[in-house]
């Protein structure tokens, strides 16, 4: 039975709001710098605010959000068994793209494999 364009469509959405979230948040936190300075520098009080005032910060937890409730939608449309590897995989080759892409991080050979071959798997799910 092949797979609805519905789930496929929320699947691609999981899979770009999740790392749209894991991106900002990562970049909200190397602005930011460490926190155990940041507290002791200015207190809880005013670490939590900083933190919850980060435009990347909030529009990752935002992404992360959509991403939560664009699964349940894509749950009610499609078997567990598919859409449950297919975003926690596809997620993880989107987020080494967007790390090297985005955050500049050096993502090396290895992991490049891994995500070619966690692509595999997932093409394998569909057949």
């Amino acid at each position: 039975m092949p797979t609805p364009a519905i789930a496929i469509a929320g699947i691609a959405m999981v899979v770009l709001t999740a790392t749209t979230g894991d991106v900002m948040t990562a970049s909200s936190m190397r602005q930011l710098g460490d926190l155990d300075t940041l507290k002791a520098e200015r207190g809880l009080p005013r670490t939590i605010l900083a933190v919850m005032t980060n435009a990347h910060f909030v529009i990752g937890v935002l992404s992360m959000t959509l991403s939560f409730f664009s699964l349940l939608f894509t749950l009610s449309h499609a078997d567990v068994s598919l859409v449950a590897p297919a975003t926690g995989s596809l997620t993880f080759v989107s987020n080494a793209a967007a790390a090297k892409l985005f955050l500049k991080e050096r993502v090396d050979t290895r992991r490049w494999i891994a995500a070619i071959l966690v692509c595999c798997g997932v093409v394998l799910l569909k057949r």
